[in-house]
Order: C-alpha cells, then sequence, then structure tokens
C-alpha cells in the first residue's frame, strides 16, 4: 500500500522483484543502479551469502517525478530466491504496489519457476491480495544464453505454463546485458502509478 504524505506532497511506492534463486532478480536492480543514475536517490543496499545470493533485499529508492502535484519514490526490492528464507520473501513483500516475476529461461529452471511464482500466490493471499488485482509484469531473463548454446524454454512454453491464467505483460531479457530491463520496470511503474491513481480516486 502506497504512503501518503500530504503535508510533505510525497507518495512512495514499492516494487518488489520475484522469483527463484539466480534467475537475475539483483542483476536487475544493478543494472537500473548504474543506467538510471539521474532517477536513482540514495545507496542501493545488497546482503549477500557466502554464495553470492541475495539473503535479504536490495534497496533502490527512485525519483519518478510528479503525480497529482505530489513527487513520486519507488522504492525496489528483491527478494532471496532460496526455499529456506520463505519467511524473509513474504516479510518483503509486505506493502507491496507492483510486481516483476523475474522467470528464469534456463531449462533446468523450469520446476524452480513454477513453484516460485506459486509461492508468491500464496504469500499475496496470505496478506489478502489477489495476484491478479496486483500490478504484475513478467520477464523472462537469461535470453541471451541461446547464442551460446544453452539449451533455453521456448517462450512459448514459458508463457504457457506460467502466464497462462494471469495474462500479463511479459519481456524477453538479458538482465547481464541490460537488455529489456529497462523496458520490464517502465511498464510495471507504469501499471504500478495506474493502479495508485485509481486506488487514491483521483479523477483526470
Amino acid at each position: 500500500m502506497a504512503i501518503v504524505n500530504l503535508k510533505k506532497r510525497e507518495i512512495e511506492c514499492k516494487i518488489v522483484y520475484y522469483g527463484p534463486g539466480r534467475c537475475g532478480k539483483t542483476t536487475n536492480l544493478d543494472y537500473i543502479f548504474k543506467a538510471y543514475k539521474k532517477q536513482v536517490s540514495g545507496e542501493m543496499v545488497s546482503i549477500n551469502t557466502d554464495g553470492d545470493r541475495t539473503l535479504f533485499f536490495d534497496f533502490l529508492p527512485m525519483e519518478l517525478g510528479k503525480l497529482r502535484g505530489c513527487d513520486v519514490r519507488v522504492h525496489l526490492y528483491t527478494v532471496p530466491g532460496q526455499v529456506q528464507y520463505t519467511s524473509t520473501r513474504k516479510l518483503v513483500l509486505r506493502g507491496v504496489d507492483g510486481l516483476v516475476f523475474v522467470a528464469d529461461s534456463l531449462e533446468v529452471r523450469r520446476e524452480k519457476n513454477m513453484l516460485s511464482l506459486k509461492d508468491l500466490h500464496q504469500n499475496l493471499k496470505d496478506y489478502g491480495l489477489n495476484i491478479l488485482k496486483v500490478p504484475l509484469v513478467m520477464q523472462f531473463n537469461k535470453r541471451d544464453l541461446a547464442r551460446e548454446g544453452i539449451p533455453l524454454m521456448p517462450i512459448e512454453q514459458m508463457e504457457h505454463e506460467l502466464n497462462r491464467q494471469l495474462k500479463v505483460p511479459t519481456f524477453q531479457a538479458s538482465a547481464i546485458k541490460g537488455e529489456g530491463v529497462g523496458k520490464t520496470l517502465q511498464n510495471c511503474l507504469k501499471l504500478t502509478l495506474l493502479s495508485l491513481k485509481k486506488e487514491l480516486s483521483w479523477n483526470d
């Protein structure tokens, strides 16, 4: 739920990058942090395990301009993908306004993608949220690895298995190269801001 501070004329919202371990959530934020320097306020905080995976979250406040005369600030978070951090994932989701689900295109990660999406659905439900009503976009990451001959799932298969019921916007990406990262974020921001306008009942 966005925080509106009328005294400061400021709206703060939260976007969470969700997905299985090592799918590229942190890599997305790393790229955004470097590529959108002018829109970044503050530093990105990253806490890693020995395996260099995100243990808690990456935090990236972004200045977005104004919505109805208020400055909009967006906080970007990632969740840890590993199974043992289920309570942390749920905690990071609290108060979420928009979501990016990062799916790993590697064939060997097929089941992990589906389990992670199921986990997202359940955690939202525990907060009284319907996955069909939360602003959500999906990113099919690591598409560049096809050029190296690494077996990837066809886009059609990923659409069918992950997006058949959700019917949300999907984007092909290579987070490590920055391909599709900006487009994913921009579309999530657009959906989130539209939702906030509706939620705050502000008319044009």
